[in-house]
């Protein structure tokens, strides 16, 4: 490997060559400390927040060998390397953990040895694990003003482990806490304090810029100590992305006495922020209830909250000597910082500034886009300055909140700026299920698109996947049009293995798994994205998932490898078949969709590539650079092993240990076609066609 990955236009170069860059999230259980091993059910030590370790995660230095091989042997070449805040600050502000940021040095020389890219991604969930999510170390909670341990009676937070049943936790119901008092707090402040608490002053400066700076310094800490190893920066960890699913908080809200249209998950008890405040304080409220449906949420009725005096807030006796930090006077523990703002009387229970965050002091209006160009363009050029100034070539990846349209950043001449937002199937995360019959062109519904949202359905699994194709080219358009002529890579997407009530668990069917997957892949495909794919788990289990709010989208599983070998399911035989691609199988989930063929090196502009998954059919066409050239495609063994046919318009091919070497000949478009052969391990042909009874075609 060259030490140097080059962008140009909207490509990534290696070489003189296109690179398509195809992986992993690595890893889901990164999100939670590995000592004392606490995933999100788990509620012993939970609140040991202070001494803890996450030194094996995502997996020991002894089993990485084994975990990047197999994943390497999946034709993947790229890592989206989760690291969290907590992991590196958790036990007080200035802190830093060097065993863990040494560890993960250890692991990061494996992916450089197996032959990875790695950009690193300080990953949060709803603002850190003490409000049910994943990221910020549990001093930032206290900081703020919170008693973590009272959120169950208040509903500041739905966490996992505090439930009755942590078992029969919803599905993706954590993500509502992006909408409840402590993480739409949190993020308030992360984003503007100085505007919306300028009271909350600590250590002489406000909030906002104590949490910025701090997370500024331990990512920019971390990043100085990988490039001071001397062997990772650039020839293998190529940059960092700026925060996962920053979220804007209240700002912006027009009125906090409704939930705003733009807060489209709404499942279980959906407070409005005054009713989330309110609550916080110990006051009851009678707040709307709703389910999740194929055609969206629905309000199925009300709940009364009622904490019974209990607050979200600390007592105002807390000591603030445990972190050493000095607290400015004018910041009252023990009351609702909101009403600390004059937002609302907590002796009345009256709103009185309901429009509080919808325009700054100045009169200046926000609304989403202001959000960006005020409060996120200025984090997101500290966050390049802070890397940047260690790390002085650091690709960084950047990654507005969730499909959001892009900041506008395309007269800034920056330069190595990387696009790189997230897409879902909302309906098959949402229900954990894949419906064939419908779903709703999501992207095209929230930019507007519709009269009506009826008009947003996609009937049958044709339109279904030529719909998650468009709305990956849509996503592509608005970065080029906003960001610039710059890539695109997709940072997650993925699909819940858990579908159906876990029926694959038992039955060995998992036709409805491999029918998301293929769909993903083929809009992935479709619309040219560079991807890392969520997730890769080492710790994932058929009974708790990936350890994370009951989440189960781990493409990798050990429990797959302890299923009968006479499991009667596609899953099964793809790792039953002969050796050595029983090695290379094993414990993978969907495995038959996701082991696709693909471009690796591209010695011109890639025009177009795809795989017929039914028809074990590879396309791939070039616009070549030079008359003469050689391409490299990852050709999976899986299902281009025996027999197969390799049609090229010019030069010559040589296939060897899952790579095509490809010598095309002219200027003219190259093009390739490879046929696969049904005569497998076991008859993949017949097999398939249970699954894929459609063809489709890009619309």
């Amino acid at each position: 490997m060259t030490p140097f990955l080059e962008i140009s236009g909207p490509h990534f170069h290696h070489d003189e060559h296109v690179l398509t860059l195809r992986g992993l999230n690595l890893a889901a259980d990164t999100k939670f400390p590995y000592s004392p091993n606490v995933p999100t059910q788990e509620s012993h030590h939970f609140f040991e927040g202070d001494k803890l370790s996450f030194v094996g995660r995502p997996f020991s230095l002894e089993s990485a060998d084994g975990h990047l091989a197999r994943i390497k042997s999946w034709g993947f070449n790229v890592l989206r390397y989760l690291v969290t805040w907590e992991a590196v600050e958790h036990a007080g502000p200035d802190k830093y953990d060097d065993e863990y940021i040494d560890f993960t040095i250890a692991v990061l020389r494996k992916c450089k040895e197996h032959g990875f890219w790695v950009f690193m991604d300080p990953h949060q969930d709803v603002w850190s694990r003490f409000f049910g999510g994943s990221g910020a170390p549990l001093w930032t909670v206290y900081l703020a003003g919170f008693n973590p341990r009272n959120f169950l009676d208040t509903e500041a937070a739905l966490v996992h482990n505090i439930l009755p049943e942590p078992e029969n936790f919803p599905a993706m119901i954590w993500s509502t806490n992006y909408h409840r008092l402590a993480c739409f707090t949190l993020f308030t402040m992360f984003f503007g304090g100085r505007e919306f608490t300028p009271n909350c002053i600590v250590d002489g400066v406000n909030i906002q810029d104590y949490l910025q700076d701090h997370f500024f310094n331990a990512m920019q800490y971390m990043a100085r100590k990988i490039v001071e190893a001397g062997d990772l920066e650039d020839s293998c960890v190529i940059g960092w992305e700026t925060l996962n699913e920053a979220h804007e908080g209240l700002i912006g809200h027009a009125d906090v006495t409704i939930i705003p249209s733009t807060q489209h998950l709404r499942k279980g008890t959906c407070p409005t922020a005054f009713q989330a405040m309110i609550t916080g304080m110990g006051f009851p409220a009678t707040v709307d209830v709703f389910k999740f449906t194929s055609f969206g949420t629905r309000k199925i009725g009300t709940k009364l909250i009622d904490p019974a005096g209990t607050i979200a807030w600390v007592d105002p006796s807390y000591d603030d000597s445990r972190y050493g930090w000095k607290r400015d006077p004018g910041w009252k523990l023990g009351e609702c910082i909101w009403a600390q703002q004059g937002i609302w009387d907590p002796i009345t229970l009256a709103c009185l500034i309901p429009d509080y965050f919808s325009q700054m002091k100045d009169g200046t209006k926000i609304d989403n886009a202001s959000f960006l160009e005020i409060f996120f363009n200025p984090y997101f050029k500290k966050f390049l300055g802070s890397i940047r100034q260690v790390h002085k070539q650091a690709i960084i990846f950047i990654q507005p909140p969730v499909l959001a349209v892009p900041p506008v950043l395309k007269d800034e001449n920056l330069s190595r700026i990387v696009y790189s937002p997230h897409f879902y199937d909302g309906l098959t995360l949402m229900n954990k299920s894949w419906n064939p019959y419908f779903n709703i062109d999501t992207i095209g519904f929230l930019r507007g698109r519709y009269l009506s949202p009826l008009l947003a359905i996609r009937v049958g699994e044709k339109a279904i996947r030529n719909c998650f194709c468009d709305q990956l080219v849509a996503i592509k358009k608005e970065g080029l049009e906003n960001i610039g002529n710059t890539p695109c890579l997709l940072s997650e997407i993925g699909i819940p293995f858990d579908m159906d009530g876990k029926a694959a668990y038992d039955n060995g069917n998992y036709s409805s798994q491999i029918k998301a997957m293929d769909a993903n892949n083929f809009a992935l495909e479709g619309a040219m994205l560079n991807y890392t794919f969520w997730t890769y788990c080492a710790t994932n289990s058929h009974k708790w998932g990936d350890g994370f709010n009951g989440e189960d989208v781990s493409v990798w599983s050990s429990d797959n490898m302890k299923e009968s070998s006479d499991t009667a399911s596609i899953n099964s035989m793809s790792q039953l078949s002969l050796s050595p691609m029983n090695e290379i199988a094993s414990g993978a989930r969907a495995f038959v969709a996701f082991a696709r063929p693909s471009p690796i090196l591209t010695a011109g502009e890639p025009l177009g590539y795809s795989f017929d998954l039914r028809n074990i059919t590879f396309t791939f066409d070039f616009q070549p650079f030079e008359k003469v050239g050689l391409s490299t495609l990852y050709i999976p063994d899986f299902h281009f092993k025996r027999n197969i046919e390799i049609e090229v318009s010019s030069g010559r091919t040589e296939c060897k240990d899952q790579i095509l070497s490809w010598w095309h000949e002219g200027l003219g478009i190259q093009k390739l076609r490879i046929k696969g052969s049904s005569e497998t391990a076991f008859d993949e042909k017949s097999i398939i066609d249970e699954v894929c009874d459609f063809q489709c075609v890009v619309s």
